[in-house]
């Protein structure tokens, strides 16, 4: 091999190494956007997550007042029957 062939390939080894380099570049600031994306539909989705379990815990709570409200009417009925037994005995 001749030191033009060689000195060639170096060269073209040379230029393709900036090109790889180049686009390994472009696909880093390309992922760099992608990595923005991501970040804003997080924001957006433990937004939305949050807005549910501010809707889970109003419902949870609603659900236990609506517990107590019949489970105090079911034990005012039954002493209203208890008293009507005793006042017929």
């Amino acid at each position: 091999m001749d030191v033009n062939s060689t000195r060639w390939n170096d060269d073209r080894h040379d230029e393709f190494a900036r090109n790889v380099d180049k686009r390994f570049d472009k696909v880093d600031e390309r992922f760099d956007k992608v990595d923005a994306r991501f970040e804003r539909l997080e924001d957006r989705i433990d937004a939305g997550f949050g807005r549910v379990n501010d809707r889970l815990d109003f419902l949870s709570k609603a659900l236990v007042a609506g517990i107590v409200t019949l489970t105090g009417g079911m034990l005012a009925g039954f002493a209203a029957i208890l008293a009507l037994i005793a006042t017929q005995v």
